[in-house]
């Protein structure tokens, strides 16, 4: 029986009867996993019988779960919990290249993916193109050599959409695999695996934990390409602990419950700064406004609560905004219960002068806002009077 993505955050993935008859399941903190006899060994290595791995960089009963509750919310067949998203990333397209591959990567990916393929990546051979984001800048980017496309849907900080239906259909025709990274959109508002993506991406950190206090990545998709990646991720190391793999399932339990009032909140609030006068311009995909409204609302079921906009003003008017609000605090990430606003210039890119930033896309006047689970209400109002500072 199909269940809806209520039912499977809370239930996806665990076994109704659980160790010591607990509740909830319990974190299992072994390091190893011995085996009754040789003949079980055997068992176990030919294929013969499941069960948690031998040692615990190839796997843990805890994070097995965990991952069978995020396989299940984007309709993947596998998932790969890894230390962060980052770390998600970085193993997926490590398992993925060899030298003489051609990557295309939209110029909005978040920064670290493109430094990592620009930077570490092409030591070794691996060339790339960066590109507009968009179907036809990617189409326009290929090369006989290209293997893999790398996207994300929405972007940060401007939240443009791909047109997956149309991505896929090409990377398809020319057999070349497709990377999202879903972590704005998260599984509730839209699963790119059934729109033919090949791995979805998320920074667990964000709202599929979303509470602010666990840092984790995942990667979803086939069985054999999942595995092929674990498989390096028991190479490199990059391991969510136990103890992480159990906060995730926990705050997994209310994700579809916050993911609705911070879909709510997010279109409130973004319809409020783009009817404020001290606002310029507003990107939040949900607004009819933004440039891909139109995909956004074709494939998303909601729009999520990250919000972008500039000032009518200066940088300095922008950190005055940032100042004097009250509720949200001056910090980095999103997803999680409080809001947090910053200043993209001065957060993510402080080393570049501004006219590196301007050449980046950064604004000098922009603000980012991630919208918590505070009343809507009085978001708009403490934002009104930030706003009027200036």
């Amino acid at each position: 029986m199909a269940r809806s993505i209520d039912t499977l955050s809370v239930h996806a993935g665990e076994d109704r009867e659980k160790a010591h008859d607990s509740l909830v399941t319990p974190i299992i903190l072994a390091t190893a996993y011995p085996f009754d006899s040789t003949a079980d060994l055997h068992k176990y290595f030919s294929g013969e019988v499941e069960r948690s791995e031998e040692y615990a960089r190839y796997g843990n009963p805890t994070q097995d779960i965990a991952e069978k509750k995020l396989a299940a919310l984007d309709n993947g067949e596998a998932a790969l919990l890894t230390s962060t998203g980052m770390s998600a990333i970085v193993t997926t397209l490590l398992a993925m290249v060899k030298p003489g591959m051609h990557i295309v990567i939209t110029a909005d990916s978040y920064r670290k993916t493109r430094v990592f393929v620009r930077e570490f990546l092409a030591k070794f051979g691996i060339e790339h193109t960066s590109c507009e984001p968009s179907v036809a800048g990617i189409e326009a980017a290929i090369k006989p050599t290209t293997k893999l496309i790398i996207t994300e849907s929405p972007t940060n900080p401007y939240l443009n959409c791909i047109d997956l239906e149309a991505l896929c259909a090409l990377a398809k025709a020319k057999r070349i695999k497709t990377m999202i990274d879903a972590t704005l959109a998260t599984p509730y508002n839209l699963r790119p695996l059934d729109f033919g993506v090949d791995l979805v991406i998320h920074s667990a950190t964000k709202y599929l934990g979303g509470h602010n206090d666990l840092m984790a990545g995942v990667v979803i998709g086939r069985k054999d390409l999942i595995q092929a990646i674990r498989e390096h991720q028991g190479m490199f190391g990059a391991l969510a602990s136990p103890f992480t793999a159990y906060m995730l399932i926990r705050g997994l339990k209310t994700f579809a419950v916050r993911m609705r009032h911070q879909n709510e909140s997010g279109l409130r609030i973004a319809r409020f700064l783009e009817a404020h006068p001290k606002v310029e311009q507003v990107w939040y995909p949900g607004l009819e406004s933004h440039a891909a409204h139109a995909i956004a609302k074709r494939q998303m079921k909601g729009f999520g609560s990250l919000i972008s906009f500039t000032i009518k003003g200066t940088l300095e008017d922008g950190s005055k905004v940032v100042d004097a609000c009250e509720i949200p605090y001056l910090a980095p990430s999103l997803g999680g219960p409080e809001s947090l606003i910053e200043q993209p210039a001065l957060m993510s890119y402080y080393d570049k002068s501004p006219e590196e930033r301007g050449r980046l896309g950064i604004r000098e006047n922009l603000i980012r806002l991630s919208v918590g689970l505070e009343s809507a209400d009085d978001l708009i109002a403490d934002l009104d009077q930030a706003l009027n500072r200036i």
